[in-house]
């Protein structure tokens, strides 16, 4: 599941930290995609270089099953969060509330793949979406919403990522190397 899921949380935090960077305006913008880009790669050569090569195989059908219905619903959810939030006029609260799903999606997959830790992930997106929700009913700007859902989204997931890779070249008989 390439490679115990640290290609997805790589390319999805990529995905909040564009939307954060999308607060920016000038040279700082194609920095901050720079910037994203290069932790994304970096993340995804990490996990291929250190987590052996069996990490994400291929699951029991039951499990299999059960991740697809979760990613499913929480697609579909999204879909309807955007649409319901584009024809109230108010797009802004779109990234906030599909942070609250992506983050509670974490919880039901925390127990399909028996990793307690993904409720980490479930509470700090869901954290980052209130955060965004509470920016907007102060009327704060649009763009300090997309920056605190983006940012909080995409350290949270990278984070993830990070103790994913970390974790198994700590693990015990995967010595780091110097």
């Amino acid at each position: 599941m390439f490679k115990s899921g640290v290609g997805f949380l790589a390319l999805f935090g990529l995905g909040w930290w564009l939307l954060a960077s999308s607060a920016f305006d000038g040279s700082v913008r194609p920095a901050g995609v720079v910037a994203g880009c290069a932790v994304a790669v970096g993340l995804m050569l990490a996990a291929r270089r250190v987590l052996p090569a069996s990490a994400g195989g291929p699951f029991p059908a039951d499990r299999r099953r059960r991740f697809l219905q979760i990613n499913v619903v929480q697609w579909l959810l999204i879909l309807i969060t955007a649409q319901v939030c584009a024809r109230a006029g108010d797009p802004v609260l779109i990234p906030p509330l599909i942070a609250i799903v992506v983050g509670l999606h974490f919880l039901p997959l925390a127990a399909v793949f028996e990793q307690p830790r993904l409720r980490v992930p479930a509470a700090l997106l869901s954290a980052a979406g209130a955060a965004g929700v509470a920016v907007w009913l102060v009327d704060g700007p649009d763009r300090t919403v997309r920056l605190v859902v983006g940012l909080v989204s995409a350290l949270s997931l990278w984070g993830m990522a990070i103790w994913t890779v970390t974790g198994a070249a700590s693990a015990p008989g995967r010595g780091v190397r110097e």
